[in-house]
């Protein structure tokens, strides 16, 4: 299938309105609140301008569990500080234990691993669990407002222990077990957390790997750990079971803006910023995007392949808050080969399949044709290329909803993506997501349409985060969002928004090739070097030059093994670039690395690798912990000290 920018894949059924979500939902605003949308615009530009109506719409169409009834929805909409749902007591884990519209013996939970056989659990037997481990907890002196931190992957454990601590209103933080341990207590030596539940380690693909010495070094290293409880994944042994009781089910009732878990930036340079999200927030924000975006509801399956280490994983576990039953898979993704997931589809049931545009990307490079029966797929991570679009209609299915989203762990959703209203194009993003007020702003803070911009939030979102653990004074949060233009979230993206409100996003403003004053995205130039069968992955930075206007622009390549980067390879590179983007796209030199850093999220690293290249000590760049190849950086190193 050959596709340009802009070809339709997708077109919404004629029954959408009567089949989707989104579709109920509309028809409860006009009986419901009188209120009818010619179109999805219409809607979205409702939902951004009247917060009130469109907030106060999600938490009544939902049937929201509160306490204690809200004041108003919206006490101050000034950012940042945006105070929503004043008043109002409420807690996520009790509105998420509903699950409605599944029965106490269906199957809401899925778990497949490399390290064991898999695991389901029924509503009823998840309520217990929770209702067990929350009165472990509630023995070893969790409450209100306490930490409890898991160094734990993407099993039931992990999600039972969060559901739990928040039962309690105590605070929830999980890192990946292969985060490396000075990555670990950089996070967790913010928030001080009283227990930590570890798991005695993991099996990737067919590799064994403890986590024995590391638990013990994370915590002799945190003074707040008061208890370690283990669970035995690797081996048969630890004291998870101990974590028990018979204490009744019960959930704390706490203000809308009471902390719920402590996300992370990705922390590669510097100690990670500890993004603080509310129960409310979180609350109305996955309910919303879940189901009127994902169309997710009780005949559902929802699977996104996620560690614990990123949000992507506090958003697939939501799912039952829509009644979705929910997939979990911890292991190696590649394992045996890039069927794994795939076939995992067929062996879980999946009926939403969720990952990243690099997996997508590299199974359209494998030849892959997995030919599934979904009803949607979800991309995130990265921009998905043209090409990637079209490789998911040809070899996954003709007649699935593909929806691209964006988003950031500042906010735990997506605030571009699909709607079951929007058609779908390649390499377009359908629109803006529901209550997100998303401009494209240009340099002097004007609002642009068709231009590039930098990608702003200029109305307050629930989900925003409460603030940063330890800010007190609120000064790093402004920093991290407001410096740029006060009272507006920027949030250091490019992105351009078309008339129609669907919009491209072509990489990290703080990453931009800027060649005598033309902005260009890395997104678009790793699509089109990467399309080069040779070329397994790249990374391209620009270094500014005193003499020269253009700068440098270098591009380092990843080659499938045995090729060798010659002249004549070189030349192809150029030659497409030339082709597809612009002469000003060819990098002035370009080198061969063994691997590209990213991090344990899968996010290629531009920022540390040009700090690297203009003298930064790699140990100052970027926090080697943080990083899935902490060892791809000593390349960039030692081809700084050539270059001087």
């Amino acid at each position: 299938m050959t596709v340009t920018p802009d070809t339709v894949l997708w077109e919404p059924p004629a029954d959408v309105l009567q089949t989707s979500r989104i579709g109920r939902y509309l028809t409860w605003l006009e009986t419901e609140r009188g209120l009818v949308f010619a179109d999805y615009a219409a809607l979205w530009e409702w939902s951004v301008t009247d917060l009130t109506g469109f907030w106060q719409s999600i938490w009544d169409y939902f049937e929201v569990v509160a306490h204690d009834p809200p004041e108003a929805v919206l006490g101050d909409a000034a950012m940042p500080g945006a105070r929503w749902f004043p008043g109002a007591t409420l807690n996520y884990a009790e509105n998420l234990l509903r699950i409605p519209g599944r029965t106490d013996d269906e199957t809401v939970v899925h778990a497949y691993s490399h390290s064991r056989e898999p695991v389901r659990l029924t509503a009823r037997q998840l309520r217990d669990q929770v209702r067990r481990v929350r009165a472990g907890l509630k023995a070893r002196g969790v409450g209100k407002g306490d930490r409890v931190a898991a160094y734990a992957p993407n099993i039931p454990e992990t999600y039972v222990l969060m559901l739990a601590t928040a039962s309690l209103g105590a605070i929830f933080s999980s890192c990946a077990p292969e985060f490396g341990v000075r990555s670990v207590i950089d996070r967790w030596s913010q928030i001080e957390p009283k227990v930590l539940v570890a798991t005695d380690g993991y099996r990737y693909g067919d590799k064994a790997i403890s986590r024995r010495a590391e638990t013990a070094d994370i915590a002799a290293a945190i003074p707040s750990i008061e208890h370690v409880i283990t669970i035995g994944y690797l081996e048969a042994g630890g004291d998870w079971d101990q974590l028990d009781g018979d204490d009744p089910l019960e959930f704390e009732p706490v203000p809308f803006d009471h902390p719920l878990y402590v996300l992370y930036s990705s922390g590669t340079t510097g100690l990670p910023k500890p993004i603080v999200h509310g129960h409310g927030g979180i609350l109305l924000e996955h309910l919303k995007t879940l189901a009127l975006h994902h169309d997710l509801g009780p005949d559902d399956r929802f699977f996104w392949f996620t560690t614990t280490g990123w949000m992507m994983w506090n958003f697939l576990v939501s799912g039952p808050l829509v009644g979705a039953s929910i997939v979990l898979f911890d292991g190696n993704p590649g394992w045996p080969d890039l069927n794994a997931l795939w076939d995992l589809v067929d062996t879980a049931g999946i009926t939403y399949f969720g990952t990243s545009a690099p997996f997508l990307m590299a199974c359209r490079k494998a030849g892959l044709t997995p030919r599934k029966r979904l009803k949607g797929v979800g991309s995130t991570g990265a921009p998905l290329p043209a090409e990637g679009f079209a490789w998911v209609y040809e070899a996954v299915g003709s007649d699935l909803q593909l929806l691209s989203l964006s988003g950031g762990t500042d906010v735990c959703t997506g605030f571009v993506g699909g709607s079951p209203l929007l058609p779908v194009r390649a390499g377009v993003i359908a629109g803006r997501i529901l209550g997100a007020r998303v401009e494209a702003y240009d340099a002097g803070g004007n609002p642009v349409i068709g231009e590039l911009g930098e990608l702003v939030i200029t109305a307050p979102m629930p989900s925003m985060p409460v603030g940063f653990w330890g800010d007190a004074d609120g000064s790093r949060y402004r920093e991290a969002y407001f410096d740029v233009f006060p009272g507006i979230w920027r949030h250091g993206d490019w992105i351009t928004i078309a008339s129609d409100g669907s919009c491209v996003i072509t990489g990290r403003s703080d990453a931009t090739l800027n060649r005598g004053g033309v902005r260009l995205g890395t997104a678009e130039f790793y699509s089109v070097v990467e399309s080069l069968p040779e070329v397994v992955d790249s990374l391209v930075v620009h270094l500014d030059k005193p003499d020269d206007p253009n700068g440098e622009l270098l591009l380092f390549v990843v080659l499938t093994e045995g090729i060798e980067l010659d002249d004549a390879l070189r030349g192809r590179i150029a030659r497409e670039l030339r082709a597809a983007l612009s002469p000003r796209h060819v990098p002035d030199a370009a080198y061969q690395v063994r691997a590209v850093p990213h991090t344990l999220s899968g996010k290629k690293l531009e920022v540390p690798v040009k700090r690297i290249l203009t003298g930064t000590p790699v140990e100052s760049a970027a926090a080697k912990g943080a990083l899935a190849n902490p060892e791809s950086l000593t390349a960039f190193a030692d081809l700084a000290a050539k270059r001087e």
